[in-house]
């Protein structure tokens, strides 16, 4: 039954890394506190805390229960499975929970163990009952026989998919741009801002990474085809929409539609239909020199006064913690991507 449920458990994995990294980021100021690492544990119910923040904690660990549920084979007995899905949703939040102990801007508690772990079972009871659409047979095993390649690079190739629509929940960055080192190493922009160089330099950040985006999503297809391609990206752009109302304020979801974005979906799009004819392994060579390209690009682009003085992001603590996390991805995302366009190639070239 292993084959049957491989996705939910790269899925799981990925997501629990992710969760870890959102947790304790930034990792800085490590130091004892003074307070056993296990005193969290019988502490009262804390002072200031809100609705939102328990079912906040609760629905952030759904996903994990579900995909955790899921990832076993449908023999398994059920309530093992539940069983299981809780004490490893209970462990992680434990383990984090630990570990926030030494940080100074963390604060472990016992009420965050709990929803989080109250979490995990409801999504360990919604992945029982519909977990079987990884199964061989099931809806997304169907569509995945007919549309993706078998074995583990067409499921990667779905994870790092998923990971690119996780990027665009970065509001604070270059629509589709990816690869900002800057805010990790606190470096300031490259070059002076000026309308013009703005423009173009995001009109080619944005056409670059359709062009690289819509080829390595075809890399990942067994039967090419462009509806995969436009959903994909319609996709990542109804997510940046949501980050902008949400995460922004004033909330504007056309925060993203510049001149340059719009100029750079026209050009990427009609790069993307002259490469979609040409032979695979110039396709892999375009995708290579355009991830390496608009990744340049991210990092040398102007920040634009404009739109720093025009909003602001929203200063709460989960949104923080999320933050942090997007622009992780934001920042891996062009090298896990280089790399999987290379073990591609190596694996269809076998076949």
């Amino acid at each position: 039954m292993y084959h049957e449920r491989r996705l939910p458990r790269y899925l799981a994995l990925a997501y629990a890394l992710l969760t870890a990294y959102a947790c304790l980021h930034p990792f800085a100021g490590w130091r004892d506190t003074g307070v056993g690492p296990f005193a969290f544990l019988t502490a009262p119910w804390p002072r200031y805390f809100t609705l939102a923040d328990l079912w906040l904690n609760a629905v952030g660990f759904m996903p994990m229960g579900f995909m955790l549920a899921a990832s076993f084979g449908r023999n398994t007995n059920r309530r093992s499975v539940l069983l299981a899905t809780t004490l490893l949703c209970a462990l992680l939040s434990g383990s984090l929970e630990f570990a926030q102990n030494y940080l100074p801007t963390r604060v472990a508690s016992n009420v965050d163990l709990a929803t989080n772990t109250i979490g995990g079972l409801i999504g360990g009871f919604i992945g029982l009952r519909w977990g079987n659409i990884f199964d061989d047979g099931g809806f997304l095993d169907r569509w995945r026989r007919r549309r993706i390649l078998s074995g583990h690079i067409g499921e990667i190739g779905l994870v790092l998919v998923g990971m690119w629509w996780l990027t665009q929940l970065e509001p604070t960055s270059t629509l589709f741009g990816t690869g900002d080192m800057r805010p990790l190493f606190d470096l300031p922009a490259a070059i002076m801002f000026s309308a013009h160089r703005f423009v173009l330099i995001e009109a080619l950040i944005v056409s670059m990474n359709v062009l690289a985006l819509g080829l390595l999503v075809k890399r990942c297809m067994r039967e090419p085809g462009g509806v995969l391609v436009a959903l994909v990206l319609i996709g990542g752009l109804a997510v940046r929409s949501l980050a902008d109302y949400v995460f922004i304020i004033p909330p504007d979801p056309w925060q993203w539609a510049t001149p340059g974005a719009l100029r750079g979906l026209v050009i990427g799009l009609t790069a993307l239909l002259i490469a979609w004819q040409l032979p695979g392994w110039l396709q892999h060579s375009l995708a290579c020199v355009a991830l390496l390209l608009c990744t340049a690009l991210v990092n040398i682009a102007p920040e634009n006064p404009f739109e720093l003085t025009s909003m602001r992001l929203v200063h709460e603590n989960h949104f923080l913690n999320f933050h942090g996390l997007t622009r992780l991805a934001d920042f891996l995302w062009p090298f896990l991507a280089l790399i999987y366009l290379s073990a591609n190639a190596a694996i269809v070239s076998r076949r």
